[in-house]
């Protein structure tokens, strides 16, 4: 059986795995990042991959998933707002360090490659994942091909508007992204702009740099108004970005993944009636939304599942 060497390069840490063509992860190396400079990022992804390919032995490849408008032809990060990169050779300066083919992607298309092929996407050929987390990452398969795009830009669902007039500043300059508004960073400013309505709130009571969309799902799950408040309007904006892509895509199945999908049936009964009242043109319950299978294991499956196929090029099928 194959094998390829997994990566998924976050803003806060490396992750280095082995992985077989199954999507089986057989070991992980992960290291903290403290400086994102380009230098100290190649010695951290050194230090992960030499480790991983001590372990493997004979590999196919390296596949490496990494934020931001990635060149996937030749690994260049083109820009990335995460890192403070421009045109960025990752790929070459680890081809040459390692000595073996080397493919990089942005890292929600190789987590949508690997819920596709090994997840909640399997024996589908319409898909979307959506990674909830810090922002909203994702990827669209559309009869079978993974969308890349003209200039590999295809996918940033994060940030089409939902509300342009009145929502949050989005980290890309916008205002009211579905990044904004309904990832677990959205979550948590939707809880600070009622805060002034609920000045006995529980949530008040913890340090605002503690905070998280975690805590806040936990408090409404236990019936704070507060939080139960900020909820509502978060599955609100979250109904609209999903119906938005529903009417892009008409998928099979919508995947959410990231952090805040933990919060399962609680999430996913906030927002299937709202998505469903907000579907018009496409006939109404063709998109089953599910919770990813993989978690945080799709992004090193779909970079070593890139590297087990040679790579992703425009309109290249991803069907296993």
């Amino acid at each position: 059986m194959q094998t390829a060497i997994g990566v998924d390069l976050g803003g806060s840490h490396v992750t280095a795995a082995v992985v077989t063509e199954d999507g089986a992860i057989h070991r992980q190396h992960e290291e903290d990042l403290e400086d994102l400079r380009f230098e100290a990022v190649i010695a951290a992804l050194d230090a992960t991959i030499g480790l991983a390919l001590k372990e493997a032995g004979d590999v196919v490849g390296i596949g490496i998933g990494s934020p931001g408008n990635i060149d996937a032809a030749s690994g260049a990060v083109l820009y990335s707002p995460n890192f403070g990169w421009e045109n960025a050779p990752l790929g070459e300066s680890l081809r040459q360090k390692f000595g073996r083919p080397v493919f990089v992607a942005n890292d929600a298309r190789c987590a949508t490659l690997g819920e596709y092929t090994f997840g909640t996407g399997k024996r589908t050929k319409d898909f979307v994942l959506l990674t909830l987390g810090t922002g909203i990452g994702g990827g669209i398969v559309a009869r079978g091909e993974l969308l890349l795009g003209n200039r590999w830009g295809a996918g940033e669902i994060g940030h089409h508007q939902i509300r342009p007039a009145d929502g949050f500043v989005c980290t890309c300059g916008k205002i009211g992204c579905f990044e904004a508004q309904a990832s677990g960073t959205g979550l948590i400013r939707h809880a600070f702009a009622l805060a002034p309505s609920f000045p006995r709130s529980t949530l008040l009571d913890v340090a605002r740099d503690k905070l998280s969309s975690k805590k806040i799902r936990r408090a409404a799950q236990a019936g704070d108004g507060h939080a139960l408040a900020a909820w509502k309007n978060f599955a609100a904006d979250l109904s609209i970005g999903l119906a938005n892509a529903i009417a892009f895509v008409n998928p099979q199945k919508i995947a959410l993944g990231g952090g805040v999908s933990s919060a399962g049936d609680f999430m996913l009964d906030s927002i299937r009636p709202q998505v469903d009242l907000l579907t018009t043109m496409v006939p109404r319950g063709t998109t089953e939304i599910v919770v990813a299978a993989l978690g945080n294991d799709a992004g090193q499956v779909g970079a070593a599942t890139m590297a087990l196929r040679g790579g992703l090029t425009t309109g290249a099928s991803v069907a296993a």
